[in-house]
C-alpha cells in the first residue's frame, strides 16, 4: 500500500503546485523538488533533441543517434526504476535524483552529435 501511495505522490504533475518545492523542509517538498529538477533536465533533454535529431538526418546518422536514444531510455530505467523499492518515503526522491542524473548526463552526450 506504501507503494501505491509513493507512486501516486510522485506522479502528480508538478504544475499543480503553484510554487517550487525547493523551499520546502518536509520529505514530500524534498520528492517534489527532486522531480522539478527533473523536469528541468528533461525539458533541455527534448530541446537538445529536436535541435540535434534533425541535423543527424540531414548528415545521415540520424538513425545511429535514435538507436542510441532508445538504448539511453531503457538504461535509464533500468538504472533508476530499483531506487522505487525501497518502500520508503525518500524512494521518489531518490527515484527522481537518479532520473536527472541519467537525463543531465544524457544531454552533455546529446552535446557531441552536433
Amino acid at each position: 500500500m506504501k507503494a501505491v501511495a509513493a507512486l501516486t505522490v510522485m506522479l502528480l504533475p508538478s504544475a499543480a503546485f503553484a510554487q517550487s518545492h525547493c523551499d520546502g523542509h518536509t520529505q514530500l517538498d524534498l520528492n517534489f523538488c527532486a522531480k522539478e529538477k527533473w523536469e528541468s533536465a528533461d525539458q533541455e533533454l527534448n530541446r537538445l533533441w529536436s535541435e540535434i535529431k534533425p541535423i543527424s538526418d540531414a548528415r545521415g546518422d540520424g538513425r545511429p543517434l535514435l538507436t542510441e536514444q532508445r538504448a539511453w531510455l531503457k538504461r535509464r530505467d533500468a538504472t533508476c526504476d530499483p531506487e522505487l523499492d525501497s518502500d520508503g518515503s525518500a524512494a521518489p526522491m531518490f527515484y527522481w535524483a537518479c532520473m536527472e542524473e541519467q537525463t543531465l548526463t544524457r544531454n552533455q552526450a546529446l552535446e557531441s552529435w552536433r
